[in-house]
């Protein structure tokens, strides 16, 4: 399988020269398995720029999973151009929890006042699933899901393909059990020896005094499960939107330092935007 990464920035698009490594656009991964179907995890900004390389491509069947409803990683959905053509064919699977379908999460953001474009002109033909915990076969690949400790709750995926695992737990705080999370313990063995783990490090510890409850983990805490779970690639995601390059370095560097002090193979890297990763 192959994974691209489109943002990887929490919160809130950003710009500036202080943020041209590791990319300003919000949530949206794609995944292209052996046999070129393509899924799109999550709608943030940089779904736009996905949704252009895709038109160039002349893609237009996709399968679509969400971790969970908030703006970050919805907000790019009326910009990706494939739902405006009838030839679009989408198979869209989230858990709606406090909203009532899947298809209100992402029409909300298209109602008036909030877009000029009403949802009903969307043209592509989309077929909603509800995943809660489900499993889901498609061709070659197969992903299971994992509640996400998470405010208003949120899913996390495991893909699946020919002995290849890949693991996306964003939005996930490891140091806090939010109401329908997991424990630590639970999400160390969803991720059990994984090819690739992605997860949540979006504070320091410092940070993380203050902002306890509010749904992410340290780098240090995702590094801890990627150490336990024995993964073998491990990259740091849903950087916060006042994060600069530097200081997503900085915390790169110090989990390298940790995995050298406990002779540890495991690569460790900055999720950016525009990365390309294959398993």
């Amino acid at each position: 399988m192959i994974i691209r990464c489109w943002g990887a920035r929490g919160s809130i698009p950003v710009s500036g020269r202080q943020y041209l490594k590791y990319g300003g656009d919000t949530p949206c991964i794609e995944i292209r398995t052996k046999n070129d179907d393509i899924i799109i995890v999550d709608a943030g900004s940089g779904i736009r720029r996905l949704g252009n390389w895709l038109m160039d491509e002349k893609k237009r069947d996709f399968t679509m999973f969400f971790t969970h409803g908030h703006w970050d990683h919805i907000m790019g959905f009326p910009f990706f151009k494939p739902i405006y053509f009838k030839n679009t064919k989408i198979t869209m699977f989230g858990c709606p929890f406090t909203q009532t379908s899947v298809k209100y999460i992402i029409s909300i953001i298209m109602a008036a006042p909030n877009f000029p474009v009403n949802f009903e002109d969307v043209k592509a033909n989309i077929a909603y699933h509800e995943s809660c915990g489900l499993e889901y076969v498609l061709n070659s690949m197969t992903i299971t899901s994992i509640p996400l400790s998470h405010p208003n709750q949120g899913v996390g995926y495991k893909f699946c393909e020919d002995g290849k695992s890949f693991v996306f737990l964003t939005d996930n705080e490891l140091g806090h059990r939010h109401r329908g999370g997991m424990a630590f313990n639970d999400y160390r063995k969803f991720s059990a020896d994984a090819d690739l783990l992605i997860h949540d490090a979006e504070y320091d510890n410092s940070e993380y005094k203050k902002k306890k409850t509010w749904g992410h983990s340290t780098y240090g805490e995702a590094l801890q499960l990627a150490q336990e779970a024995g993964v073998r690639r491990f990259g740091l995601y849903h950087h916060n939107q006042e994060r600069s390059d530097r200081q997503v370095d900085a915390f790169v560097r110090d989990c390298k330092k940790t995995l050298r002090q406990s002779r540890s193979a495991m690569q460790c890297f900055g999720v950016h935007q525009d990365m390309e990763i294959e398993l």
